[in-house]
């Protein structure tokens, strides 16, 4: 495991061999959101670039991302695309600047309801495809004991139908 060790000087932070320009602030947001999407299962990137726009007191740019995490161009890239498709993160112009700037969406209820709307919908719509092939090879498989494979199909169609009748609510309730 790599150890944090701070440059009072520089006023830097290192993980193992790889020294970054972030202040103890910095480091320890980020690694707030690291947490946070690790938990939801996202990757590490995304929690890093989402806790970076978060506690930046301007508009980064790509470079400047990929540049203070210490990660590839690619992986900013992609963690970027996927911020901006939930709403996490938008991008901005600023004067002066060719490059697109990216600044973190700072409401829980555009945050939630945009990774609702789009991470677990579309798994819903989805859902009801996969538990039709579940109950048709159910049907079609000759289980030893086939009373108790009827009753966990029924579960998934059950938790299927409250997850269908739970998420619009939610989405109502945090206005989105």
């Amino acid at each position: 495991m790599d150890t944090l060790v701070e440059d009072p000087a520089s006023k830097t932070q290192s993980v193992g061999d790889v020294d970054f320009d972030l202040r103890p602030l910095e480091v320890e947001v980020i690694d707030f959101f690291v947490s946070g999407g690790q938990l939801l299962g996202l990757p590490k990137s995304v929690g890093q670039i989402y806790g970076l726009l978060y506690i930046s007191p301007h508009p980064l740019d790509l470079e400047a991302i990929y540049q203070k995490l210490g990660i590839s161009k690619g992986s900013a890239s992609q963690g970027l695309k996927f911020l901006r498709s939930v709403k996490a993160v938008q991008s901005t112009s600023v004067p002066d600047k060719r490059s697109e700037h990216y600044v973190a969406e700072t409401g829980l209820r555009s945050l939630a309801g945009g990774f609702i709307r789009e991470q677990i919908n579309p798994h819903l719509t989805n859902g009801n495809d996969r538990l039709g092939r579940i109950r048709r090879l159910a049907e079609d498989e000759a289980w030893g004991d086939s009373e108790n494979l009827e009753d966990r199909v029924k579960h998934l169609e059950s938790w299927h139908r409250q997850a269908e009748r739970v998420i619009p609510l939610l989405l109502r309730i945090i206005g989105q």
